[in-house]
């Protein structure tokens, strides 16, 4: 149960991550490379507050869900508006997106080492999972994570189909072009995106340290599984990235725990192949993904019926 579980949790922040990433490739048609990053912003967030305000990382995923929000549109605003003022091309808005994955980096780094020098501890690596709790035999990080993609999905369920800005942001996401002649604000749809893609990142981020250790570098490893999950399920699609998210997430910690008992436990560090080598094998065999696949648009037209 205990393998399965944590399967399961890695998956929820995989699928919280994904589709941040998703939401604005779709508005704006960049890979974001510092998605990860984000979520480690929102890490080390929740471990100043833990420590100056005795703030349970539980308590601060509101506040890392704003802070996340905030970076995401820095990154939209600082970085990739000049440059689409400029008429760049996709491959130098990725290049930004590297950059600003390095910048961020940089900029968690020498706050952990602030941090450190005023609790006078090391804060560069850390977890929070002696601070759990465990709840009729589930732990803390599994129905949290559960709760908060349950809440993100039915919340961009409503804002997407049940409110007047939903229908202008699926209008822009659609066809930008054919949205700006219909009087939508297309600007105002790019920023929200990419607040909400940054603030889902920080609320993942939150629940992380939960599930393994955090280090400034920690976003390097874990943007190949958000990647992966968004490609496997379509990243033409929100859809996609909740299958994907599970798709990814699961097979990671379980097929990597089986070939462990086979082959010992150095198989478990190696568990980002799974992920690498189900994004190699889809590109190829289907490049829009498992959503864009002729068996899921039936049984779209089936559970439309």
């Amino acid at each position: 149960m205990g393998v399965l579980e944590g399967a399961l949790v890695w998956s929820n922040l995989i699928v919280l991550l994904s589709l941040g990433l998703t939401l604005t490739y779709i508005t704006t048609a960049v890979p974001n490379f510092a998605q990860a990053s984000f979520a480690i912003v929102g890490s080390y967030v929740a471990l100043a507050l833990l420590r100056s305000l005795g703030l349970h990382p539980y308590l601060s995923v509101p506040l890392t869900f704003i802070i996340g929000g905030i970076v995401g549109i820095l990154t939209y605003v600082v970085v990739l508006k000049p440059l689409v003022k400029k008429k760049a091309s996709i491959e130098m808005l990725m290049i930004a997106t590297l950059a600003w994955d390095l910048i961020l980096f940089g900029f968690v780094g020498a706050f952990s080492e602030t941090l450190g020098s005023i609790t006078k501890r090391t804060e560069t690596l850390f977890v929070f999972t002696n601070i759990d709790f465990e709840i009729g035999g589930l732990s803390g990080r599994f129905i949290v994570s559960t709760l908060a993609v349950i809440l993100t999905l039915v919340g961009l369920y409503i804002l997407l189909y049940k409110t007047k800005f939903g229908i202008a942001l699926r209008a822009s996401m659609e066809n930008p072009a054919l949205a700006e002649t219909m009087g939508i604000n297309v600007e105002n749809t790019r920023l929200f995106s990419w607040f909400l893609s940054g603030a889902l990142a920080g609320m993942a981020g939150s629940l992380l340290p939960f599930l393994q250790e955090i280090v400034p570098q920690t976003g390097s490893l874990v943007i190949v599984s958000v990647f992966a999950a968004s490609i496997v399920g379509g990243l033409q699609n929100i859809v996609g990235a909740l299958v994907g998210g599970y798709v990814v997430g699961l097979s990671e910690s379980l097929v990597t725990y089986q070939l462990s008992n086979i082959f010992g436990p150095g198989v478990l560090v190696y568990n980002k192949v799974v992920s690498l080598l189900m994004m190699i094998i889809v590109i190829l065999l289907m490049p829009e993904g498992i959503t864009g696949t002729k068996l899921w648009r039936r049984l779209e037209r089936w559970l439309n019926l």
